[in-house]
């Protein structure tokens, strides 16, 4: 099939009609292979795609990655192209990534203006930070040797034909935490017989804040951001066990250990001025991305070279 601006647009809206998540994107793969198949493409299916297009004698390769899984979401949206999958979205634009990376690999089986070896990696399980692993695990990069890898995340909201990136640090690191709550539950007419979990779940939460603002240099660019308060009260019983999850953003191992560190202390500072228990945990999921220089350049003069703007936000980026 050939592929062109028409039916670019097409091949995205179908892969968002049809959302897989993570190491569950089997209708996805089969239909990422068939494209590089009809390419002419040498394929190779495991929990990825992975698609090799050699050009020339030259010994030199490279990788260009896209993601291709879905979040466990509920699409609100009208338009005419909505999920079909029922609390499945593709809403982080895995699915429009995937749409370029077919689209560049057509571009060069149609031009191959190069000597050497470019490898598509079409990756799974992004979202939960596995899918990566998994595909070293089976050996890809043994199998397929490539010395640089680049890919591309969509950010809504930024000007059309802009390309924004750095060298050195790009996104920052992700961490999940889950602070548990052990007090002793009682009627809601007798407070003080019990030790109120969803108090001091709340107290926590307000202490956490000040890491942030008072514990960490200034401008460091973490972000602490508690997302759940789970208890177990009902609505005439105060709740004896409370659980508290969220998720901590840093740019440096050094200030992602420090924000781990005064969590347990703030917690456990909490816990027992209260006469609690309480149980921390600290789940580095993603560690900080950092680019290498001379790629990064390399895509700049690319871009620059293609009429593209490059100033952009140069800052890190905190999502995943």
């Amino acid at each position: 099939m050939k592929i062109d601006i028409a039916n670019l647009t097409e091949i995205r809206r179908n892969f968002h009609r049809f959302p897989e998540l993570g190491f569950e994107e089997e209708r996805t793969k089969n239909c990422v292979a068939e494209f590089l198949r009809d390419f002419g493409m040498e394929v190779h299916v495991g929990v990825g795609v992975v698609g090799v297009l050699k050009v020339g004698t030259g010994n030199r390769a490279i990788g260009l990655r896209a993601d291709m899984d879905a979040l466990p979401i509920s699409e609100e949206s009208q338009h005419g192209y909505i999920s079909e999958s029922p609390g499945v979205m593709h809403a982080c634009g895995h699915d429009g990534h995937m749409t370029m990376l077919l689209g560049a690999a057509q571009a060069l089986v149609a031009n191959p203006e190069f000597d050497g070896t470019v490898v598509f990696i079409f990756q799974p399980n992004e979202e939960h930070g596995l899918g990566a692993k998994a595909m070293i695990d089976e050996d890809v990069l043994g199998q397929f040797p490539i010395e640089e890898v680049y890919a591309i995340h969509n950010l809504p909201g930024a000007p059309t034909g802009q390309v924004s990136t750095r060298s050195g640090l790009i996104c920052s690191s992700e961490s999940l935490f889950e602070i548990s709550i052990k007090g002793q539950g009682g009627h809601a007419s007798m407070p003080q017989a019990g030790r109120d979990a969803i108090t001091i779940g709340a107290e926590v939460v307000q202490a956490l804040q000040t890491i942030v603002s008072r514990k960490l240099v200034p401008g460091a660019g973490v972000v602490v951001s508690v997302t759940e308060l789970i208890t177990n009260g009902q609505r005439n019983v105060l709740p004896g066990h409370a659980l508290l999850k969220g998720d901590a953003r840093s740019r440096s191992p050094k200030d992602r250990n420090a924000v781990e560190a005064f969590m347990r202390q703030i917690a456990e500072g909490v816990a027992l001025a209260h006469g609690v228990s309480v149980d921390v945990e600290f789940d580095t999921q993603f560690i900080e991305t950092i680019n290498a220089e001379e790629p990064t350049q390399a895509v700049v003069r690319v871009a620059e070279a293609s009429g593209l703007d490059t100033i952009g936000n140069r800052e890190p980026m905190s999502f995943s």
